[in-house]
């Protein structure tokens, strides 16, 4: 029997694309999964959306908060309510390749690796193919990581069954960042260089604000890793640099 793998994803105001979404998870080859979406307090009719799909396939959850707590919480809730020995994460604006499961996860299973990920490819917000891959390396340790995030949320799968149930920080941007981090101290991580996910490109994203994002990184190194000022200060200057580099 295959293995269950819990897919979380947080939704906020997403009416416009989750559909999309959920029809790339309802269309995996790997079909033993259960998608748990968990709702921040939505405004408009995403609820409405996401019903109408648990009304022909049971293997969606839904999840409402009480109130707007942001995507780590929200992802942090799913977790909690998770059944699955593997844990993968897709946000309500992305999308899946419809064999992503399947080949993460004998990926996985047949080189006894505990955490991966996998490239992924940009498309706009219209869902337009932007022609830009970002590409994954092979193997990424602790100490690299540091250097600056190589990992995409919406790529990543963990082992529950190796980790335990792991949970992002209470910090409003970067908490997938932080949780990789954690995470990486017990076992690297195994990329698939084929890109098996598309990531949304949105003007209004709360991570297109590039410098606030550093405030948040700062906080990471010092706050939730504890680093001291002289190491945090290097490997956030190494991460502007390395940013610098690639718009290059």
């Amino acid at each position: 029997m295959e293995d269950l793998v819990s897919i979380i994803t947080p939704t906020y105001n997403s009416e416009k694309f989750i559909s999309s979404t959920i029809e790339s998870v309802i269309s995996q080859t790997y079909e033993y999964f259960e998608l748990i979406i968990v709702d921040d307090k939505s405004s408009d009719k995403s609820v409405e959306i996401i019903s109408s799909f648990i009304e022909k396939d049971k293997r969606i959850k839904l999840i409402i908060q009480n109130k707007n707590g942001g995507a780590g919480l929200a992802r942090n809730e799913g977790i909690r309510n998770s059944k699955g020995k593997y844990i993968a994460f897709l946000d309500s604006d992305d999308r899946w390749h419809n064999k992503k499961l399947e080949k993460q996860i004998s990926f996985m299973k047949l080189n006894n690796y505990n955490f991966t990920f996998t490239a992924y490819s940009k498309i706009s917000e219209n869902g337009e193919d932007l022609n830009k891959i970002v590409s994954a390396k092979k193997c990424v340790t602790y100490k690299k990581a540091l250097y600056k995030n190589p990992i995409g949320c919406l790529t990543v799968i963990y082992n529950k069954d190796f980790f335990g149930k792991k949970f992002m920080p209470k910090i409003r941007k970067r908490q997938d960042y932080a949780l990789w981090l954690d995470l990486l101290k017990k076992d690297n991580a195994y990329g698939i260089n084929e890109p098996l996910a598309y990531y949304r490109v949105r003007e209004n994203s709360i991570s297109s604000k590039k410098v606030d994002l550093l405030k948040y990184e700062w906080s990471i190194y010092r706050d939730v890793e504890n680093l001291s000022f002289r190491r945090s200060l290097f490997y956030l200057v190494s991460a502007v640099l390395i940013k610098i580099k690639n718009t290059i």
